[in-house]
């Protein structure tokens, strides 16, 4: 067996994060919702070749269906195989088939403490619950475009946080850099805890990572780790590059990303998704 990021090597399993990975994101750290022609090309014909394409990002399993369908891939998997797609949702929290979506694993805690511990020292920070397959329930109104689907405002007693596989906090009037030392300084006993490129901290159950949602699911579809190439960006994208075969940091990703890689892509701005996966699925190959 030729070993991962060899030349004689392919991954039977692509994962792929979504946000600064497949889409560019603007200078307020939102993404342009359309990946570009090469990015989607070369994500399609990973498909193509028989590779498992798995999206694995902290966005909601909403969110992240409709991606799926907008790349092409729902459709280009149910045709070619007849199966549906395997999705990482919510940081790992959640793993669901596509489409129709199914959850088929999802991880919980009471979030009720950490939220609570977080607002004694951010009291106009804004809080959302997922609610799968509807939106999100959200204490305030959170910047416009930055969750997808239905927004039910909600007092914060209402909001079930005993029981949920994401909580988001946001706080427009900090940074991000706010955030990493506020969540140093608290531990946040009980939880994981991933610091986006904005003033925005996901809370996640404790153990949970983007890399322990690809693991269960690639149990499921029968392939080890070694045969796994994984592609992301973010903080919350490290367990997931440190776990596979093949870890690869874009080029504009932290400092400490790219230490957790096997190897550094060209930034997201020069398509540097695509260039990784081409060198395994080579166009017209």
């Amino acid at each position: 067996m030729a070993e991962a990021g060899s030349a004689g090597w392919r991954p039977a399993v692509v994962a792929l994060d979504i946000d600064g990975t497949l889409l560019v994101p603007d200078p307020d750290g939102m993404s342009v919702e359309q990946a570009t022609d090469a990015v989607r090309g070369a994500v399609l014909d990973a498909a193509r070749a028989g590779a498992h394409v798995v999206l694995s990002s902290g966005r909601a399993p909403l969110s992240m269906a409709g991606m799926a369908d907008d790349l092409g891939l729902t459709a280009l998997v149910a045709e070619q195989t007849g199966e549906r797609l395997h999705v990482v949702a919510s940081n790992g929290s959640v793993v669901f088939r596509h489409a129709p979506m199914e959850v088929v694993h999802e991880v919980t805690f009471d979030a009720t403490e950490a939220v609570r511990t977080v607002l004694e020292h951010v009291p106009g920070a804004a809080v959302a619950v997922e609610e799968h397959g509807v939106g999100y329930r959200v204490n305030r109104m959170f910047p416009p475009g930055e969750l997808d689907g239905e927004l039910i405002v909600s007092e914060l007693a209402e909001m079930r946080l005993e029981d949920v596989s994401r909580v988001i906090i946001r706080d427009p009037d900090s940074t991000s850099e706010d955030f990493v030392r506020l969540a140093e300084m608290l531990g946040l006993r009980g939880t994981n805890f991933f610091i986006g490129w904005t003033a925005w901290l996901d809370l996640a159950p404790e153990g949970t990572s983007k890399a322990t949602g690809l693991e269960w699911a690639c149990a499921e579809l029968g392939v080890a780790r070694e045969d796994v190439l994984a592609i992301g960006d973010g903080r919350n994208d490290s367990e997931m590059l440190a776990w596979a075969g093949r870890g690869v940091a874009m080029g504009q990703a932290p400092d400490v990303v790219k230490a957790a890689a096997d190897d550094v892509a060209l930034p997201v701005g020069e398509d540097g998704a695509a260039v990784e996966l081409r060198r395994w699925f080579p166009a017209g190959a």
